[in-house]
């Protein structure tokens, strides 16, 4: 099993960043994909970027050049470096590991709200 454990997020207003990291405990060694995922009120949850454990990366439009994710490998711990923000980018995050054989394992979420 693999536990994920989220921190980072809190109240900012349009324009501001926040960096939400993610810990992961247990068996993780075997895991290969970290990302991050948000629910926005009334809409689906949705990816926001991801990177592999070779460090490719992979992000949603809407955040292109405003989000950043990285990853220290040694310590497990993925991060969500978060600029620019906008009242749309409001959603509980969630912290998510993919292992090796696709099993996927989720944090229990944290909320970000961007507000003037």
């Amino acid at each position: 099993q693999v536990q994920l454990v989220e921190s980072g997020g809190g109240l900012v207003q349009p324009g501001g960043s926040l960096r939400l990291s993610c810990a992961a405990s247990g068996n993780r060694f075997k895991i290969n994909a970290m990302g991050w995922h948000r629910r926005a009120p009334g809409k689906q949850r949705e990816l926001v970027a991801s990177i592999t454990s070779a460090s490719s990366t992979n992000y949603a439009d809407s955040v292109k050049g405003r989000f950043t994710i990285s990853r220290d490998n040694a310590k497990n711990t993925v991060y969500l470096q978060m600029n620019n923000l906008k009242p749309e980018d409001t959603a509980v995050y969630y912290c998510n590991a993919v292992d090796y054989w696709s099993h996927s394992y989720w944090g229990q979420g944290t909320q970000v709200t961007v507000f003037s």
